[in-house]
This record gives structure tokens, sequence and C-alpha cells, in this order.
């Protein structure tokens, strides 16, 4: 990880330097996160490793404008945001947005944006089925870069970096453009697809709060990650809060067979993606052309782990029932990497 050295263009992240907004009262628990609740894993920020960024590009009178392309998930409408100027993560913690149409307010709380229609709930408590909320979890949150996602490779995923690669190739029409990581989980591919400067931004959504903590543990040292435009967000891939066609690329990474609606969460991606935008997905494949005829009847009519696994006819037959044109796929043994393009 990169430590920027301090100079005199250069502070420590502080009260001082970030403008509260007015979204947020004097007695706000909104504080720059030194360390993550009791119930959560501990990850303390010490002074030795404190996040510094330029000073001029912090230093900013708050503002009221009406954000780009974030959008109320409640009624899609676009969000005003309040606070300093900037796309970044310090910029957006201290910003308020705010929905015109239904008067909802969404805040960031642990570097992350929460963007989710129960944010700001206080005694209603929604869960998701097991497989989603086991991502949830500060153990597997923790264990997903260190052991989990390598188990991988035994079903024939290629690995983070031919799969960046592989990736990458897909998204060449949208560089330049904002991409969403949508269930990306601690950050493995938005890390990437942040420092590889091919994007205007790049936006790390999940549902999983612990996940998204993972991945500010992973970049809160990394100068790199922190001074580009990159965003935390927190948010139901079914119900994605962004503006439609404002996006340019959406690519999720052994996400598919996780959602809890696949066909809702492709029909979202359609319809937050531009005219031309590019969809890019992996996922593990049910049977493969290596499955004994005699076996598929059985195997399609299962699933495996709560999860919901899919052959390459079913995975082409939701995107462009969908809506989305110019399919096409990558395989090797039951891993699959699929594209496909907004009209």
């Amino acid at each position: 990880m990169v430590i920027a050295s301090s100079s005199s263009s250069v502070r420590p992240i502080n009260n001082t330097l970030f403008p509260r907004s007015h979204f947020l009262s004097r007695q706000s628990q909104f504080r720059p996160p030194l360390h993550f609740s009791p119930t959560t894993f501990r990850s303390t920020v010490r002074a030795s490793s404190a996040v510094v960024l330029e000073r001029d590009s912090i230093i900013q009178p708050d503002n009221i404008s009406e954000v780009e392309f974030f959008a109320c998930p409640v009624c899609f409408e676009p969000l005003t945001r309040k606070g300093p100027p900037g796309f970044n993560l310090p910029a957006i913690y201290r910003s308020g947005f705010k929905c015109k149409k239904c008067n909802k307010s969404f805040s960031s709380k642990n570097i992350y944006l929460d963007l989710t229609i129960t944010a700001g709930t206080k005694a209603y408590t929604e869960y998701k089925p097991a497989r989603t909320e086991l991502f949830r979890s500060p153990i597997v949150s923790f264990l997903y870069e260190r052991g989990w996602r390598q188990n991988f490779n035994h079903r024939g995923f290629p690995g983070p970096e031919e799969e960046f690669k592989m990736a990458q190739e897909y998204f060449k029409p949208a560089e330049g453009g904002v991409l969403v990581d949508a269930s990306c989980g601690s950050g493995l591919f938005s890390r990437k697809f942040a420092k590889s400067g091919t994007y205007s931004k790049v936006i790390a959504l999940d549902f999983s709060e612990n996940m998204l903590r993972q991945c500010y543990d992973f970049i809160k040292n990394d100068h790199t990650i922190l001074s580009t435009n990159f965003a935390l967000v927190r948010a139901d891939v079914s119900r994605l809060p962004f503006t439609s066609s404002s996006i340019d690329a959406v690519h999720a990474g052994a996400a598919l067979h996780c959602w809890p609606s696949p066909s809702n969460a492709v029909a979202e991606i359609n319809r937050i993606l531009r005219s031309g935008g590019i969809f890019v997905g992996t996922t593990f494949l049910r049977v493969t052309s290596s499955t004994p005829e005699v076996l598929r009847p059985f195997i399609q009519q299962t699933t495996q782990g709560g999860y919901s696994y899919f052959t390459e006819e079913e995975i082409k037959d939701l995107c462009t029932t969908c809506g989305l044109i110019n399919y096409t796929s990558k395989v090797q043994q039951s891993f699959i990497m699929f594209s496909a393009e907004k009209p």
C-alpha cells in the first residue's frame, strides 16, 4: 500500500478540513470513522497511517447541487447534494443527500453512502435470503480475500488478474465513462478499476455493510484511490440508486448466483445503463459441457447451498429477456464471463 508522505501540500483528514454539511446538526454522530462499531470487526486507524489528501482538493465551500447520477431508491428522482464538491470518499462523507420529491435524506456512515430504501429506519429491520445475509457477516467479509475467493480457482475461475484483463476488454467501449462494480464485496475488482485510470468515476456498490467496511480497510492508506473519483455505496442490486441511462459500465463479479432475484437485478442494470453501455458478469455454471447428459435433468431441478446456478443458455435468455443485446460469453469449466450491451 502507498502512504503519502507529509509535506506543505498535504494534511491529515480532520473535521477542520471538512466543513460540516448543513444536513447534519452539531450533535450529529457522523464522524470520520477511526474505528467501527464493536458489533463488527474493529479496524483502528493509527496516527502513523492516517489518510492524507491534497489540501486544495479538500478545503472547498459547501454548495447545493443536483447529483449527476445518484437517485432516490424510492422514487428514482435525482438527489440533491449539500456539502463540499468532489467525487471522492472524504467529500462524499461530508455531504448530505436528499430527494426533492419524497423528501428522504441519505448520508454516509462508516465512510460508505447508504442508498438503500431502508436507510434511516429506526425500528424496522429487514432480512434478505440466507445467501445474502451470509455476506453481511464480518467474518465472511474479512475472509473473502483471505482464502474464500481463492477457492474459486478449483471451479475454473482464472484468477483476479486474468478476470480483470478479460473484463477490461469487454469494457473498451465504456472507457472514460462511469463504472459501477455491483456486488463488489470487499472491493477486489473495484480497486483494480479505480487504479487503472480507465474510468471517470468508479462506484463500489454492495448490500453488505461489512464488505464495504472491509473495502475501505484495504484502501484507507492508498492515496492513489483516495484521491481519485471513487465512492463506496450501499445499495440493493434490485433497486439501484441511479437515474435511468446514466451509467456507462456495470461489472458484477461472481454475483449472479447470489442475487435474490437475478431478473430484477438485470432489468435494473439495463435501466441505469446508457445506450451502448456494457454489462459484464461472472458466475458459476450449474452444468458444463463435461456434465453427463444423464445427470443434467436432475442437476437442473436443484440449487446448491442456497445459491441459484444457471446454464449458459439460461444466462443468455435472462440478458436478452431483460432487453440487452449482443450477448457473448467465455467459459472455462464451471466459470463463465458474459457480456451484453444496452441498445
